[in-house]
């Protein structure tokens, strides 16, 4: 959020998804009220430091990092918003005061405050008191998100082996500080919003979102027959396949597996943000990997497929729309489609907060690929390309893709390292092997290759020369 865009929001004014408070030296008492009414209703925006008139009074320099960690954590116990819901700040600068901007997106179950539920309307947010309002919202709520089904008869013998325990490690270690790393397994279910009850319907039990997410391979079949993802790599043979992998598993068990099959089909480009090293390759493809696991839609028999060509990666997955057309940062507003798997994704730090993955693969393949031509396409199938490097070789014939030079006689290996000596000339052995993961022994085998057949060629002294393209 910047502080031209925060000006824009302000100058509207107050409406059903724009609210103002006051904060100047502590949270206004009524904020989780709003970002109640907001997750019950269609989403909002919160400005700290704004008044009514739309004033810009601002937050105590003093203490503005100290409200915004609150309100993250206050969003993480229960105590205060059931189930809970992690909400990220941005500490914004506007005509020299601090503001604070709370994003609140649309949730997929209903929450409540001190044991009060809220909607919004364009007056403001509203208990709802009657019987009839609640069960309303309840329809509302489960017509929007699939991943909200119940399966009574779904047990936790029905997860695969070690995949909870597994997952909670990860954020343990990722988010220390994290709420939900004191609870029970049975608490941390009920808090992540994974097992529910329909206040409707009276059903209680896991959700599809938890199916989904743990669940058996065999058990997930059996549920959701048609659900399946397959990797395909299409180089040589595009009739068919070259390399392919066909997958059934729950989620978080999908997601390393499509990152397996990048890291052995794709390189690395040798980069430096600061002082450390990057894989631009992880950055760009677990925003893809996760998209398509996260905001596919799952009552849809549409199979996910995730292919890797010689020139761009094709990624496809049912969809239910909410924008139709291209998307671009910035010319659309991020609504989350299973926000309860996206959130478990979210605090394992496998994606990034809502609206941010798109910017990451524009922000990383224009390094990586050299392009900024990436193509988002939101219908009832979400169709998502990713150009590759296209590059000429030693006989200047055009050679497509990352794996290019397979069609000018060398292997995939071989074309790997060509690419990384291409994308950062004067690259010395042993940072070629660190970027691509590749041993000495073996990459020396390879260069002697490209070598041997008048690709790269070594210039400068022992002690301080490296490799280039001829």
């Amino acid at each position: 959020m910047t502080s031209d865009k925060l000006k824009n929001i302000i100058s509207k004014g107050e409406g059903l998804k724009v609210e103002f408070k006051k904060a100047t030296n502590g949270l206004p008492s009524n904020l989780f009220e709003t970002v109640c009414a907001f997750l019950n209703k269609c989403g909002g925006e919160i400005i700290l430091g704004v008044d009514d008139a739309k004033n810009i009074i601002g937050v105590n320099e003093q203490i503005v990092e100290q409200l915004a960690k609150e309100i993250s954590n206050l969003s993480n116990n229960p105590q205060k918003l059931f189930p809970t819901f992690l909400l990220d700040t941005h500490i914004v600068e506007v005509n020299s005061k601090k503001l604070i901007y709370i994003f609140v997106p649309i949730a997929s179950q209903v929450h409540k405050t001190a044991n009060k539920i809220y909607d919004r309307s364009a007056d403001g947010d509203f208990i709802l008191n009657s019987d009839t309002q609640i069960k309303q919202l309840y329809i509302r709520k489960a017509g929007e998100y699939s991943e909200n089904k119940i399966y009574p008869f779904l047990f936790e013998t029905d997860f695969s082996d070690g995949v909870v325990a597994r997952v909670r490690k990860i954020i343990r270690i990722y988010r220390p500080n994290h709420p939900w790393n004191e609870l029970t397994n049975k608490e941390f279910y009920k808090t992540a919003g994974l097992y529910r009850k329909d206040m409707a319907t009276g059903d209680e039990g896991f959700t599809m979102s938890a199916l989904l997410l743990f669940g058996k391979e065999e058990t997930i079949g059996s549920a959701i027959p048609h659900y399946k993802i397959d990797a395909l790599l299409r180089i040589e043979n595009m009739d068919r396949y070259d390399d392919r992998i066909h997958i059934r598993c729950n989620l978080v068990e999908a997601y390393d597996k499509l990152m397996e099959f990048v890291e052995k089909h794709l390189p690395d480009k040798f980069y430096m943000q600061g002082d450390q090293r990057i894989s631009l390759r992880e950055k760009i493809f677990r925003e893809i990997i996760a998209n398509i696991l996260i905001h596919r839609e799952y009552t849809n028999a549409f199979p996910t497929s995730f292919i890797i060509y010689k020139d761009k990666v094709v990624c496809k997955n049912a969809n239910k729309p909410r924008h139709w057309g291209s998307l671009n940062p910035g010319n659309f507003e991020p609504f989350p489609k299973n926000p309860r798997i996206a959130q478990i994704f979210t605090q394992m730090g496998r994606s990034e907060e809502l609206g941010t993955g798109i910017k990451n693969v524009f922000r990383y393949n224009k390094i990586y690929s050299n392009t900024e031509k990436n193509d988002f396409v939101e219908d009832d199938v979400f169709s998502t390309t990713i150009p590759l490097l296209v590059f000429k070789d030693a006989d200047g014939g055009l050679n497509g893709g990352l794996n290019g030079g397979l069609n000018g006689g060398l292997n995939t290996k071989q074309t790997i390292v060509l690419n990384c000596i291409k994308e950062n000339p004067g690259i010395k052995t042993k940072e070629v092997s660190t970027s691509l993961n590749i041993p000495i022994d073996s990459l020396d085998k390879y260069i002697r290759v490209l070598v041997s057949n008048n690709y790269v060629e070594r210039r400068g002294s022992k002690k301080t020369g490296g490799y280039y393209v001829v």
